[in-house]
């Protein structure tokens, strides 16, 4: 609905089951050609000014005539895109360039108490772009291959995969996801998206010394990828309410996630949606010692969606158990220069080392916290957004089956890992955890580039449900419709 003199404070307003009153400060906010954006899944009602409707229309206008001419581009025009970007990344005057904006947008962010955990473009992540870039490149075209055939007499008939239209992300703010994004092209598609604010900088720096020329150089129309160049939220809602769109992706977690999933589906558009994150591990009764520590010493790395949150451990064993994860996540930490926090539920801090404060490094800065804090069972549901000290749960149960019960309740049904060298306990696990994402080591393997060899979208969860004809894990080349085509022999066949 677009705002005019009607629309007043006390104004009320239907929206779906809901009946929402204006504010006076948001009927004060609006100006001359703000469009109103009403959600269905709440009943509030949104801004969108005028500048970032029009920003909007014109960047998925732009990439909706891209996708047309992309259809004539070669295939070995499209892979000359990816050795282009990749060398581009690989260049250290244009690598200088993209550091010095990533650094402009880290210390904005350190100052404004943000988190820069993914934030700052490292040699790691850089040389994991080029990979990424390097590894579509190689991949085989996605955007008319064969999925199925079937032969009758005088005729077949193929179903074949076919390029879906303009995908739309709103991506957190880290300067990787240009690697993921592009993948698109891999399957004739085209990219609209919205980068976290904090990391703006660094996207239109990338977007100016990397993606542009090297869409131009490759042959490749200009807009097959555009990026929102808007600091503003409601870039994000504009974006996901324009149904021409063929899928929606949100990466990210929390409320503002969930928000723009439900505009996207209001307005008629499939979407993916990665929700909480945080992994589980269940030790099994029968855990290898070794392994255990192994495993749980390197789901704690860093704090991504895929870092261990919580680990259940059999009471009975509690005394074997808890201690080596304790020892494990004092090892991940020393590898940071901190010490870990650790969340004791139902009585597991009895097997905890209590000591003194630690001083936790947070992203709006240092404080002193104790090491063994004891947390209720409803804190299970908690993801520990940590910045440098690994955080996570350890609550004990009776038995696996507990743990699944626990699981399925709690946790954000993305992630377990199960520790054990029974294969009852495994094959439980498997069969009733509510998750889509299931394994028997670390869980830091989730994730599309190193289990799969194709760099991710996205994530999903299950926690608004299970997803419909495909895995949690959304890439480039995924993102496909399917194309019927008839090949007659029989020049008499009839019905």
């Amino acid at each position: 609905m677009t705002s005019d003199e009607r629309l007043r404070a006390g104004d009320l307003v239907a929206i779906g089951r809901y009946r929402t009153v204006v504010s006076q400060e948001f009927a004060e906010s609006l100006k001359p050609g703000d469009q109103v954006l009403a959600l269905s899944h709440n009943g509030e009602i949104r801004r969108l000014p005028l500048a970032v409707v029009n920003l909007v229309d014109e960047a998925v206008s732009s990439a909706a005539d891209a996708f047309t001419l992309l259809s004539s581009v070669s295939d070995d025009a499209v892979n000359r895109f990816f050795d282009l970007a990749a060398e581009a990344i690989g260049d250290e005057s244009i690598f200088a360039k993209l550091r010095e904006a990533n650094s402009r947008d880290e210390e904005s962010a350190r100052a404004r108490g943000r988190s820069v955990t993914r934030l700052v473009l490292s040699e790691n992540m850089r040389r994991d772009m080029i990979a990424a870039l390097l590894m579509w490149r190689d991949a085989p075209m996605s955007r008319d291959s064969l999925v199925s055939r079937t032969d009758h007499q005088g005729w077949s008939v193929e179903q074949r995969a076919a390029p879906l239209g303009v995908l739309g992300f709103v991506f957190e703010g880290r300067p990787n996801v240009f690697a993921d994004a592009t993948g698109v092209l891999k399957g004739g598609n085209t990219v609209v998206f919205r980068i976290g604010s904090d990391a703006l900088g660094t996207a239109n720096a990338m977007m100016d010394l990397v993606i542009r020329p090297a869409l131009l150089t490759a042959g490749l129309p200009v807009h097959a990828v555009v990026l929102l160049n808007s600091p503003e939220h409601a870039a994000g809602w504009g974006l996901f309410s324009d149904s021409r769109l063929s899928l929606a992706v949100a990466r990210g977690s929390g409320s503002a996630v969930a928000e723009l999933g439900s505009i996207a589906q209001q307005s008629g558009i499939p979407v993916s949606l990665h929700g909480t994150g945080g992994a589980w591990m269940i030790v099994g009764n029968d855990a290898d010692l070794v392994r255990l520590e192994s495993c749980v010493m390197h789901s704690l790395d860093r704090k991504v969606c895929n870092t261990l949150n919580v680990v259940c451990v059999n009471r009975t064993f509690a005394s074997v158990h808890v201690p080596i994860i304790a020892r494990a996540a004092e090892h991940a930490a020393a590898a940071r220069g901190v010490r870990p926090r650790i969340h004791a539920v139902q009585g597991s801090e009895k097997y905890l080392p209590v000591g003194s404060n630690i001083v936790v490094r947070r992203s709006e800065g240092d404080s002193d916290e104790p090491q063994v804090s004891v947390n209720n069972i409803e804190s299970l549901h908690t993801e520990y957004e940590w910045e440098e000290n690994p955080e996570f749960a350890v609550v004990l149960v009776d038995d696996v089956s507990e743990a699944i019960e626990l699981f399925n309740k709690y946790s954000p049904q993305f992630i377990v890992s199960v520790i054990s060298e029974n294969d009852t306990e495994k094959e439980a696990v498997w069969r009733s955890t509510n998750a889509p994402f299931v394994g028997d080591g670390f869980t830091r393997w989730v994730d599309g580039q190193f289990s799969l060899l194709r760099p991710e979208l996205g994530l999903s969860n299950w926690e608004n449900g299970r997803l419909f004809g495909r895995s949690g894990v959304l890439s480039g080349d995924s993102a496909f419709s399917v194309r019927l085509r008839v090949h007659q022999s029989d020049k008499d066949l009839h019905r």
